[in-house]
């Protein structure tokens, strides 16, 4: 198996970077302009607003995976929480080590932040993704709701 590194996201990843977010905001059959994406980008790279990017890498350097992260407040804790906003994998590299390397960086990234925990969400249907998760972290009864502002 090729050897998969974490790293921060940086500035030159940006085209690659571009391809895997397009395949994620696919998955979910999500369309955003590219004022947000490129907004995004920048603030995932910068560190800005509690925001952090992740990406896997292999030999070559070239991401296949990535992993944004959002550290905040909570009420119910005196530290932050690490909210896994988005995880993705290129389609050809699932199935072996990248998604649980990525884990693994969002585990210690957060630890050595100082939360408490990390937190996601994932779409019912996505059972693929799902098997993971229930390795790498606990299901609650939590259900979501939100309300658009626009």
């Amino acid at each position: 198996m090729t050897e998969i590194e974490v790293r921060p996201l940086r500035a030159e990843d940006r085209e690659r970077w571009v391809e895997l977010w397009s395949g994620y905001l696919s998955f979910y059959r999500a369309n955003l302009s590219d004022e947000v994406t490129e907004s995004s980008f920048a603030r995932l790279c910068a560190g800005d607003a509690g925001m952090v990017g992740l990406v896997a890498v292999g030999p070559d350097d070239v991401p296949i995976g990535l992993a944004h992260l959002v550290f905040h407040p909570a009420t119910w804790s005196t530290v932050s929480s690490c909210y896994l906003e988005d995880l993705f994998v290129d389609r050809r590299q699932r199935g072996g080590d990248v998604a649980r390397a990525l884990f693994d960086a969002v585990y210690a990234r957060a630890r050595a932040a100082g939360a408490d925990r990390v937190y996601w969400h994932t779409q019912q249907f996505n059972g693929p993704a799902r098997s993971l998760y229930d390795t790498v972290g606990r299901l609650t009864s939590f259900v979501v709701y939100e309300h658009d502002l626009d």
